[in-house]
């Protein structure tokens, strides 16, 4: 083994560590590692940016400006105000979501297309009186096996495709996925609808309803500004700053004055003689705050005060899941300035289907905290969207602008002709069909940069160059050596097997699209080494790396449903493995059909 390989293992290695250990983001890491690379020689420092202009990580984010833009039109929710329709019988729930976020996922983005319909599942679910995480689970695997269809389901493919062009054949077609994808959908949503939403935990202790998660009523209390007080004439902004410099953390979520009733009143009322407040804080801090502002508690709840009062025409209290990509994560609420900045309050937090009891300026947000929030439709609407945080199980609050889904469609249409019948290649029709859709007014050139996942891109164009290295060091040809004397003794179809299955496992400890460039060059190597077509162990990788069901860090589908669903690491590989191990026993037969080596 050669310095060059020695290194090149070495800091993939170290990187790898990194991706397992997740305590910093995986774009991070894999700049990091790149410039290590550049450092030490084993990338050309004229090509260690290159992969920000591969055509790979241009299809990808084309691919989510078109994926913001259908969402904005309302393409999938249109379907998606159907679906309480289809009964309450569990198998047909399964069925009717999984095939739909399926179908959705081999054209969009499939965190997009499950964060549709991840509050239509919630509804549905907790309609029909179960706990939510018999069909979240499902939901999120359905999401995973629909990218598998299509060059733009996931971004694996748009990547695989890509290697298939240094064969010297030209990339995979928009549907070359289809015969080996359609598949494997198939036969996973089989088996999930009949068997798999049966293995997923019963957290029977997941509640039904907010109004049960959420006990408004138990921490929130009533205080009267009586006469003598310090704060009647001043603003309610004064009034919380001075609590909050005497360490009483408090939220003012209503007002009663006289007959009138505010609910989250402006930071700039000013508060008068026997105004009434609604106050959500701890008994600690309320103590404090009735010390300190001279206030009162009054004898009981009026109207403003009960639960059913709390959301009117005007004022909504729901529930928000925090996305993987939220700017909430790893920040707290009075950290955000929340109420100051877009008019709303977070009342309370969920983690795993229990209400954490600790001080909301202590928390610090994680991906798939459910958030409960006060506030004025309007103001939710924009919070909620800039936040990066999804309303659950509440349809009537709805973003972006009108509904223009047939022109959505059409413009999404001729991107996905366009690069079907090779009028133009991949990257060029969906980088048509973003632009298009700015210029039409679907989406504002400020949303179009907003719906790229910078984290990704950074991550594909940082792994590009380093996949190349593997290449260039000799790194993959050693390893495809190693597996060509393993494979001497073995079958084709057992040689596909263990590539698929090794990266599946890879998948579900690392990004899939940095699983795919790392295997890859590998796939190629083994190929040559075998005199074999490339087409069907890069097909064989572009599957693995797309089914990451056996741990929720595999895939950010997999973490979105988490704490929603209630589950721990340890639930998904109860309905993962056997889906993975069908995935493979579908997958392979099919490429050596389709794919013959």
């Amino acid at each position: 083994m050669s310095t060059d390989q020695v290194m090149v293992f070495s800091v993939l290695g170290a990187m790898l560590a990194f991706f397992v250990w997740g305590g910093w983001r995986y774009d991070v890491v894999a700049m990091l590692a790149l410039l290590t690379m550049v450092v030490s020689h084993l990338v050309p420092a004229a090509e260690a940016f290159t992969g920000f202009g591969h055509p790979a990580v241009v299809t990808v984010a084309a691919v989510l400006i078109l994926s913001h833009g259908l969402l904005k039109a309302g393409v999938v929710d249109s379907v998606a105000r159907y679906l309480g329709r289809v009964g309450v019988h569990p198998t047909i729930q399964v069925a009717t979501l999984t095939g739909i976020v399926s179908l959705c996922s081999a054209f969009m983005n499939n965190i997009g297309a499950l964060a549709l319909l991840l509050p239509v599942a919630v509804w549905m679910s907790r309609q029909a009186k179960r706990t939510p995480s018999f069909i979240l689970m499902p939901l999120a695997f359905g999401s995973l096996l629909g990218g598998t269809m299509t060059l733009i389901g996931t971004p694996p493919n748009i990547i695989i495709a890509a290697y298939r062009a240094e064969t010297h054949a030209p990339p995979f077609g928009m549907f070359d996925f289809l015969p080996v994808g359609a598949g494997v959908t198939f036969v996973g949503l089989l088996f999930i609808t009949l068997v798999g939403w049966r293995l997923t935990p019963r957290r029977e202790e997941r509640v039904s309803n907010k109004e049960e998660l959420f006990k408004i009523s138990d921490y929130i209390t009533e205080i009267r500004v009586p006469a003598g007080s310090k704060f009647a004439g001043r603003s309610v902004h004064e009034l919380l700053s001075s609590a909050m410099e005497n360490d009483a953390e408090i939220i003012v979520t209503g007002l009663a004055r006289g007959e009138g009733r505010q609910q989250a009143p402006s930071m700039y009322e000013v508060l008068q003689q026997d105004d009434i407040l609604l106050i959500k804080a701890d008994a600690e801090s309320l103590d404090r705050l009735m010390d300190m502002a001279g206030l009162e508690p009054t004898r009981g709840l009026s109207d403003v005060g009960h639960d059913e009062k709390v959301e009117d025409s005007e004022i909504n209290v729901i529930e928000a899941v925090v996305a993987p990509e939220s700017s909430l994560i790893g920040t707290t609420a009075i950290g955000l300035s929340l109420r100051e900045r877009y008019g709303i309050n977070v009342l309370a937090v969920a983690r795993q289907g229990h209400r954490l009891r600790d001080r909301l300026g202590r928390i610090r947000f994680v991906v798939g905290d459910i958030l409960l929030i006060q506030g004025r439709e309007e103001a939710l609407r924009t919070a909620l969207t800039e936040l990066g945080c999804l309303p659950l199980a509440d349809r009537g609050l709805r973003f972006g602008k009108p509904r223009r889904i047939l022109l959505a469609a059409c413009i999404f249409g001729f991107a996905i002709v366009s690069a079907a019948v090779n009028i133009l290649p991949a990257s060029t029709a969906l980088v048509c069909g973003a632009v298009l859709m700015v210029l039409v007014g679907l989406i504002s050139p400020n949303e179009a940069y907003e719906s790229i996942d910078w984290a990704i891109i950074v991550l594909l164009a940082a792994m590009i160059p380093m996949g190349h290295a593997l290449e260039t060091t000799g790194a993959s040809q050693l390893i495809s050596g190693k597996l060509l004397e393993l494979a001497g003794s073995l079958s084709p179809v057992a040689t596909l097997a263990i590539l698929t299955i090794g990266t599946m496992l890879l998948s579900n400890v690392i990004n899939n699209a940095a699983a795919a460039i790392l295997v890859a060059p590998i796939a190629i190597s083994l190929a040559r080494g075998m005199e074999a077509s490339a087409d069907p162990f890069l097909m064989a990788v572009a599957i693995g790396a797309s089914c990451a069901f056996l741990t929720p860090i595999g895939h950010q589908s997999n973490t979105l449903v988490l704490a929603p669903g209630g589950y721990r690491f340890g639930d998904y590989w109860k309905m993962g493995l056997p889906l993975s191990i069908l995935v493979v026993a579908t997958a392979v037969p099919l490429i050596m059909w389709r794919w013959p080596p």
